[in-house]
């Protein structure tokens, strides 16, 4: 018996179940997730060393190219350093504040954050890193502070100088807070800030002596470990200063400088 036209299969007739394209990962993201995880769970610990190259191929069947490509990526992740030599390979380093500050400075030069934008960040952070100085602050951290006060209140210095001197205090805050987020989004803020007010027409002498003077008095707070005064203080002093720098240069963008 002959077949129906509705029994005949179409040769393009198309099938009732359909499928969306599908990306499949890049064999390096897959070993270099491997490895992160393991990195960042505590499995390999800070200072270890990873399998050799030709151990790894052989570990893990993937090519050399691959396992070459994986380790790259660990290294611009800051999860690894690479030494060449005959002592060399592939170490563990956990990440630390310099990642969170590359991770925001890599931010800020790529959004081309605004000037205005980076000090109301300040404001809104800086204040509580000031808090937790006077509660945690060591020897060594007072000793960090009253070197960048001697830096600042030096009257012959650069305007290079001052400002370096000016990013070292205001990262020796975030590190006496003892709290490595805040460090590094202070570190990354501060060199930011310090690009965009390399400015002689605001860093005047009259500013640097009240820059000497708010310093002064907010390391006062944290040598006494008053938590309070030293909110209040540090309040006041970036408030002023970006009123002072937004007053002076109207600028909604800055660029920042590569200085790592």
């Amino acid at each position: 018996m002959p077949e129906t036209a509705a029994a005949r299969p179409s040769g393009n007739r198309q099938s009732a179940i359909q499928l969306t394209p599908m990306e499949v990962p890049k064999a390096s993201d897959v070993l270099a997730g491997e490895l992160r995880e393991r990195i960042l769970t505590g499995e390999f610990t800070e200072g270890v060393a990873l399998p050799p190259e030709r151990e790894l191929v052989v570990q893990t069947q993937m090519s050399r190219a691959t396992v070459r490509e994986a380790l790259r990526i660990l290294e611009v992740q800051g999860l690894v350093r690479i030494k060449t030599g005959r002592a060399g390979g592939a170490f563990v380093q956990r990440p630390g504040k310099d990642s969170v500050a590359s991770s925001v400075s890599l931010l800020i030069r790529g959004r081309q954050i605004r000037l205005s934008s980076l000090l109301e960040t300040r404001e809104a952070i800086e204040p509580y890193c000031a808090r937790l100085a006077a509660v945690h602050r060591t020897a060594d951290d007072l000793a960090a502070l009253e070197a960048a006060n001697e830096a600042i209140a030096d009257e012959n210095g650069t305007l290079a100088a001052f400002l370096q001197a000016n990013v070292d205090w205001h990262v020796a805050v975030a590190t006496a807070s003892h709290n490595e987020l805040l460090t590094g989004f202070m570190t990354a803020l501060s060199r930011a800030i310090y690009t965009a007010t390399e400015n002689e027409r605001f860093v005047d002498a009259e500013v640097r002596r009240t820059a000497v003077r708010a310093h002064r008095s907010i390391t006062n707070a944290i040598r006494a470990q008053d938590p309070d005064a030293a909110v209040r203080r540090m309040t006041r002093h970036v408030h002023s200063y970006a009123k002072a720098v937004l007053h002076v240069d109207e600028r909604t963008e800055i660029t920042v400088s590569d200085d790592e």
